[in-house]
């Protein structure tokens, strides 16, 4: 069980350390907690037993370099130069790992990075993206930086930063071997200041092959789709087949996440773990696929803070969270307030339970990635606790829906 010490040394509150887990494209319904008949996710659950659950969390920009972009920040999107799906993140650019470091932190990232300069050419998929090296004045600023560009190899990815001499693939299951290298950092780790780490994993992100061997995939025609998703077609096959193989992945990484919680619980020091997804998944809800959509599946994703003894345990906190706030939010759980170096609001209060959460956050395309089946325009909105209100990029009105999908 997850202990709920109040951590106090001689009357002392040590430093907490500080641990993001981001995940890409893995939805808000897509877990146990949230009441998926088809996910295992026993460690993640076990987890938010003993943490606050956010149950309306947002990306606000859903699709994978905007959202990590405006996470890292706290700003939107394109007022950090990241407009276009190309476009990296800008070298001069502050990030929550410089506030952290000004907080006394040491900083460290593993996994993907998404946020370098992007090959326009070789396809998403594959090791050309996997081994494109990132160099050390585009790491964000973090401290410690080991990960990859992009390349989408949810088995045997390429490595290279902090540590090694050049790209250099890993075999095995690329959440296994994060995990891994993130455990034995702080095996290694003989500083007593606190860290923030960010681990950043690919999965459930397609293609959804490569697998763990021992990871059995649910029978496609045994899932329980969700209630938009159309019947009778190819649609429907296609969410069979897809969601089958998205619980592998969400499975394994769950496992893997399971040996990380461990060993936080059994170290001797304090620690804030969050976990979520930096965007969702279609999945045949209202007969549409992958992400950058402004419908639930794709723009609500999971959020967990877990904080033993500094946290209520079994939380559900109502209102309305967007990814943008997770820096600001972090850094005030922390009691480090004020930092100009990130955006976004500090809602440390209401995960405290001392104020109200919010009721609704701004979700926004700023343009269209060219990898259909993705969204195909550019569009801004609002998410609110009842109501997403969406416009096309013209101004014009596109949809007005309640949770359900419905007008």
């Amino acid at each position: 069980m997850i202990r709920s010490e109040s951590y106090i040394k001689s009357g002392l509150t040590p430093s907490v350390d500080v641990f993001w887990i981001l995940t890409t494209q893995w939805r808000g319904q897509s877990i146990g907690w949230a009441g998926d008949p088809n996910t295992r996710t026993p460690h993640l659950d076990r987890a938010a037993r003993a943490g606050v659950i956010i149950e309306q969390a947002v990306a606000n920009h859903p699709f994978g370099p905007f959202s990590r972009a405006s996470i890292l920040t706290g700003r939107p999107t394109d007022e950090v130069g990241v407009s276009d799906y190309f476009d990296p993140l800008p070298a001069d650019c502050p990030t929550v790992a410089h506030a952290f470091s000004r907080a006394g932190y040491e900083t460290a990232w593993f996994g993907k990075w998404h946020l370098g300069p992007k090959l326009r050419g070789p396809p998403p998929v594959g090791e050309v993206h996997a081994r494109q090296p990132i160099p050390p004045d585009r790491r964000g600023g973090f401290g410690w930086w080991e990960g990859f560009e992009g390349g989408f190899l949810n088995r045997d990815p390429w490595l290279h930063g902090s540590g090694w001499r050049e790209p250099t693939q890993v075999r095995g299951y690329q959440s296994d071997i994060l995990v891994d290298r993130l455990l034995r950092y702080l095996e290694a780790r003989t500083s007593e200041s606190p860290l923030f780490s960010v681990l950043s994993l690919e999965p459930p992100h397609p293609p959804y092959d490569g697998l763990p061997d021992d990871i059995i995939i649910p029978d496609p025609a045994g899932i329980i789709l969700r209630e938009n998703v159309p019947v009778g077609g190819e649609v429907e096959q296609r969410a069979r087949r897809e969601y089958a193989a998205y619980c592998g992945q969400i499975e394994a990484t769950d496992r893997a996440l399971g040996r990380l919680l461990d060993r936080l619980e059994d170290r001797d020091r304090p620690y804030l773990l969050v976990f979520t997804s930096v965007h969702g998944d279609m999945h045949g809800s209202l007969g549409l696929f992958r992400k950058g959509w402004p419908h639930e599946e794709s723009i609500r994703v999971p959020l967990l803070f877990l904080s033993p003894g500094r946290l209520k345990p079994a939380q559900r906190a109502d209102g309305v969270f967007g990814l943008i706030d997770l820096g600001a939010t972090s850094l005030g759980l922390i009691g480090s307030q004020g930092a100009p170096e990130v955006g976004g609001r500090d809602q440390s209060g209401w995960l405290r339970g001392e104020c109200a959460g919010p009721t609704e956050t701004f979700i926004r395309m700023p343009s269209v990635p060219p990898f259909p089946p993705n969204c195909p325009k550019a569009w801004s909105g609002i998410r609110g606790m009842g109501r997403t209100t969406v416009w096309n990029s013209d101004g014009s009105p596109w949809l007005d829906l309640d949770q359900r999908g419905q007008s």
